[in-house]
């Protein structure tokens, strides 16, 4: 009785042209703009940083940073001391989660990120860089500061993949302008 009752069923599926049995269309891959290049130099990472920035992807931004896969440093970020005042969030152990949760809610503005005054110093298998930075987000609200600016240190390693990653960044904030942790602190 359950076999007949099964192949009936089995039949009026078949015929009734739900396309069970059919594959579907697959569906189109989301068009990320992506200018990644396998970071061999610091160059190379802090290329891909501005790009990933300026295209809004978060998973190039995010492969800037150091992975305890690759590293047994974590990635850690200090925020700017006014900064840290205003968001009690960023004196919290900021890692590349918190990273990941900012980027997110600010990947759809148009973003440029410009560095001056960059200065590099190797530290046996790790190198310190330094900038001046300037960046600039479009945003729909006039409320919200459309430019910060400061100084940043990365501390950069090579991973056992042999990239360049970032395992430590340190904001200043310098002048009248919004820093950059205000930023991350305000869309956290």
């Amino acid at each position: 009785m359950k076999l007949i009752l099964f192949l009936q069923v089995f039949l009026f599926l078949g015929f009734s042209g739900c396309d069970l049995f059919s594959t579907r269309q697959a569906e189109a891959p989301n068009q990320i703009n992506s200018n990644f290049q396998y970071p061999l130099t610091t160059q190379d990472l802090i290329t891909n940083l501005k790009n990933a920035i300026h295209d809004g992807n978060v998973q190039n931004y995010l492969a800037c940073l150091s992975d305890s896969l690759f590293t047994d440093k974590k990635f850690y970020f200090i925020p700017s001391s006014s900064a840290a005042l205003q968001f009690p969030a960023l004196s919290q152990n900021w890692g590349k989660y918190d990273e990941e949760q900012y980027f997110n809610n600010i990947k759809t503005y148009q973003m440029n990120l410009i560095l001056t005054n960059e200065n590099s110093s190797p530290q046996g298998d790790s190198l310190i860089y330094s900038a001046s930075y300037s960046l600039t987000v479009l945003f729909d609200q006039t409320s919200i500061p459309q430019v910060y600016e400061g100084e940043l240190r990365f501390d950069m390693v090579r991973d056992s993949r042999g990239v360049w990653v970032i395992y430590f960044w340190q904001d200043t904030k310098n002048g009248d302008l919004p820093s950059w942790s205000e930023l991350k602190g305000r869309f956290h």
